[in-house]
C-alpha cells in the first residue's frame, strides 16, 4: 500500500486549547504547521453543545483573572466577554441520608469567571487566525518515528497500516502525557524513566462526569438561593448556578460523585440527579427544558484505564521527568498537565503551549 506523505515544518498533536493556542502563536509568525486532532471536533476537554443560543460548559467552566493573567489577557485581546460566577444568596448542603439544610452562601476566592458563549468561544476565536486547511479532524496519531533531525508521524490505529503520514521537523504533543504514552508508538522507544513519568501524570477531568440542567426561570434565585450546594449523598456532590449571565437561559450544573466504574447506566443516573435537584431546590428542578451529561471517563481520546479512579485532590503538575522536550528538541511537550504552573487549568494549557511554540 502506497501511504501518502505530506511535509510540514511542525505537527501539533491535539486540538484542545493548548494545541489550538500553539497553532495560533505559530500562525502569527507565519510558521508552517498542521494540527492533528483525533476527534471529529476541536476543543478537547472544552465541550459546549448549543441549546437555543446558550452553550453549557460540559468541560472547564471557570477562569480566575486575579491569578490567571494569561487567560485574562487572551480573553481581552480576542474581544471576548467574561462574567462573574453567580453566588448571591444562600447555599444548600445535603447529608448522607438525604436531609437538606440551608447554609450561609459559599463564595469562591479569588472570584471565578465564565465566558459568555461558553469556553468554546475562545477556541473558535483563536481558529479565526489559523488557516482552515491546517486543521485535520479525525486524525488520530498512532506512531512517531525519529528520522534524522525530524520525525515521521503516522495517522491511523496501532498495528494497522497508517492512512497517511507527515514528515516534519518538530512535533508539539498537546495532549495529556498519559494518553500519549498509551496510544502512540514511539520509535526509538522512549526511556523507561520517561514512559513511567508520563504514565504517572494523571489526566485532569478524565475520571469526572458533569451534569447540566437548563430552565426557563431561575426559581432557586427567587427563593434566595445561590444555586451552590454540596452533597454527601449524590449523585452530584458539587452544584453551581450555570446560568447565561443572568438572562434568557438559566441552569444548574454539577459534578457527579459516583466513581467512573459505576457510571454505566446513564439514564438512571440522569433520573436520580433530577430527583436530587428537586430535593435540594424544589419540584421545578425536576422539570428542566434540557439536560446535558458528559462522562469524560468514557472518552477514549481523553481518558485511559488508569484515569478511572477519582482524584481526591488537584495534582501538582510538571513536565514529565522534568523534561519539556525530547529527541534533541524534535518533540516538545505541551498540554496543561505538562505545565509546572497552574497545571490542569486553562491557564496551564496556555503556559505549556506558549513554552512549546516559543522554543521552535
Amino acid at each position: 500500500m502506497n501511504v501518502p506523505v505530506e511535509t510540514v515544518d511542525t505537527i501539533i498533536v491535539g486540538g484542545g486549547l493548548s494545541g489550538i493556542y500553539a497553532a495560533y502563536l505559530l500562525s502569527l509568525r507565519n510558521h508552517s504547521f498542521v494540527v492533528l486532532e483525533a476527534r471529529d471536533r476541536l476543543g478537547g476537554r472544552i465541550l459546549c453543545p448549543e441549546h437555543h443560543g446558550f452553550f453549557p460548559d460540559l468541560g472547564p467552566s471557570w477562569y480566575w483573572p486575579e491569578i490567571h493573567p494569561k487567560m485574562a489577557r487572551l480573553v481581552q485581546a480576542l474581544g471576548l466577554k467574561g462574567f462573574r460566577q453567580f453566588e448571591e444568596g444562600q447555599g444548600r448542603f445535603q447529608d448522607s441520608v438525604g436531609a437538606v439544610r440551608t447554609l450561609t452562601g459559599y463564595t469562591m476566592e479569588p472570584p471565578s469567571w465564565r465566558l459568555i458563549g461558553g469556553m468554546m468561544t475562545i477556541v473558535r476565536k483563536l481558529c479565526e487566525d489559523i488557516p482552515e486547511d491546517a486543521v485535520r479532524l479525525g486524525h488520530p496519531v498512532c506512531k512517531i518515528e525519529r528520522q534524522g533531525d525530524g520525525a515521521l508521524v503516522s495517522i491511523g490505529e496501532l498495528e494497522k497500516e497508517p492512512r497517511t503520514r507527515f514528515r516534519t521537523d518538530k512535533v508539539i504533543l498537546a495532549l495529556p502525557p498519559r494518553l500519549a504514552a498509551l496510544t502512540i508508538l514511539f520509535e526509538p522507544e522512549l526511556s523507561h524513566e520517561l514512559t513511567q513519568a508520563m504514565l504517572k501524570i494523571g489526566t485532569w477531568m478524565a475520571g469526572q462526569a458533569k451534569f447540566y440542567a437548563l430552565y426557563e426561570k431561575p426559581f432557586w434565585r427567587e427563593s434566595g438561593l445561590s444555586g451552590e450546594a454540596f452533597s454527601e449523598r449524590g449523585p452530584l456532590f458539587e452544584i453551581h448556578d450555570g446560568s447565561n449571565n443572568g438572562r434568557d437561559v438559566y441552569g444548574l450544573t454539577g459534578f457527579v460523585g459516583i466513581p467512573a466504574v459505576h457510571r454505566y447506566q446513564q439514564q438512571l443516573l440522569i433520573e436520580a440527579t433530577l430527583s436530587q435537584l428537586a430535593t435540594i431546590y424544589g419540584r421545578p428542578a425536576a422539570q428542566p427544558m434540557a439536560v446535558f451529561y458528559q462522562d469524560w471517563a468514557r472518552e477514549r481520546f481523553t481518558a485511559t484505564p488508569y484515569d478511572q479512579p477519582p482524584m481526591v485532590e488537584h495534582p501538582l503538575y510538571h513536565p514529565p521527568a522534568g523534561r519539556t522536550s525530547i529527541w534533541d528538541n524534535i518533540i516538545h511537550f505541551a498540554g496543561t498537565e505538562t505545565s509546572s504552573q497552574h497545571g490542569g487549568y486553562l491557564e496551564g494549557a496556555l503556559i505549556a503551549a506558549e513554552r512549546a511554540a516559543i522554543s521552535l
